[in-house]
């Protein structure tokens, strides 16, 4: 938003949680745009999410790395079209570890690459139930970039999915990172702002890339959780 009133700042929501306002300039907000749009094209591209009761994510989404569906990571798309999952750029791991040093200092930077990232778009009517990141074996933190609408991100504990929880307004190019004390804390999206991404991003609706560090061995196809249905 331009010519703020009150310029916005970095805040630490948490031990361990840190939202940087503005993080990605107009020039990486469209570079990272259209390298979502490409990753979203089939095979292994944007998809519903099925749960395993039946329901289906409002939220839409596509794997890179590693696919997830509720609750574990396959190396092809299991609860899709069945076509291995996109690679991960090297570059997107190293934007991931910019991150990290950005919002929580060098010494927070995992010593392994990240190697996965959940894409998750909006529409106005989409939203994301409180959730803990918890199907990783590694503690390293997460990173989230918006862009697109603006949302209300609900950050909370890790105890239980109510109160006490904060809820943040990310924009296009706000950054948000969680680790340490934070990483499990439940989170989510309760609501999405219609209209309200930067005209000359060219974006209905909102994209989260979420980076993770899985920390899993390279075996077995179907690497952990349940089978999907």
């Amino acid at each position: 938003m331009e010519a703020e009133l009150f310029p916005r700042s970095r805040v630490r929501i948490a031990p361990g949680a840190v939202h940087v306002p503005d993080w990605l300039d107009a020039d990486r907000q469209r570079w990272l745009l259209g390298a979502c749009r490409e990753w979203a094209r089939p095979p292994a591209g944007l998809r519903t999410v099925r749960t395993p009761g039946g329901g289906t994510m409002t939220a839409r989404q596509v794997c890179l790395g590693l696919h997830w569906y509720p609750y574990g990571y396959a190396r092809t798309a299991v609860d899709g079209d069945g076509a291995p999952v996109k690679p991960l750029p090297d570059w997107l791991a190293t934007l991931a570890r910019e991150a990290v040093a950005t919002a929580l200092g060098p010494e927070a930077v995992p010593p392994e690459p990240y190697d996965i990232a959940l894409i998750n778009y909006y529409d106005a009517d989409a939203r994301m139930g409180m959730h803990r990141d918890s199907d990783e074996r590694s503690a390293a933190p997460v990173v989230s970039l918006s862009l697109g609408d603006t949302c209300v991100f609900r950050f909370g504990n890790t105890e239980t999915r109510t109160r006490p929880y904060t809820d943040v307004e990310l924009r296009s190019g706000d950054l948000f990172v969680f680790g340490g004390p934070a990483r499990l804390a439940h989170h989510g999206v309760p609501r999405v702002c219609p209209g309200t991404a930067p005209p000359s991003l060219g974006l209905t609706g909102r994209l989260n890339i979420t980076l993770r560090v899985g920390g899993f061995r390279p075996d077995p196809e179907r690497i952990m959780g349940d089978s999907p249905p």
